[in-house]
């Protein structure tokens, strides 16, 4: 992250982290939270974050905005969805994910927590749009 780039500079009052190689801050926002996460290139949730949670596939909800990058979504029915910056994203439980190209990604996000499929209305799993 860099002071420079207002994109990537520190969010005053978050709680920064890494977690598999993403810069994670998150800020509390009334009932939700907003994250903005930055997945490095070459980053693959199934190489990556897979080790450390310890599940098949990524169990959590993404609603938010791809502001830098590009992202696939694949689900195990073979579906993938493909996202360039600027793109809005709307990313059901139950995939991988990975950054494609040379430029990390980086998403602002906003979730609920452990409610976030059912206050968001992905909690019914992958839909073919």
């Amino acid at each position: 992250m860099t002071a420079n780039d207002p994109l990537t500079a520190p969010i005053p009052g978050s709680d920064r982290r890494s977690v598999g190689g993403v810069d994670l801050e998150v800020v509390r926002a009334g009932a939700a939270r907003v994250k903005r996460m930055i997945y490095p290139a070459g980053f693959r949730w199934s190489e990556h974050m897979k080790p450390l949670v310890k599940t098949d596939l990524c169990a959590h909800a993404h609603v938010g905005f791809l502001a830098r990058g590009s992202i696939h979504i694949g689900y195990p029915d073979g579906c993938v969805k493909e996202y360039s910056a600027p793109a809005v994203i709307a990313v059901e439980p139950g995939h991988d994910g990975w950054v494609v190209g040379d430029e990390p990604a980086i998403v602002i996000e906003f979730d609920f927590e452990n409610e976030t499929p059912q206050r968001l209305g992905l909690g019914g799993g992958h839909r073919h749009d």
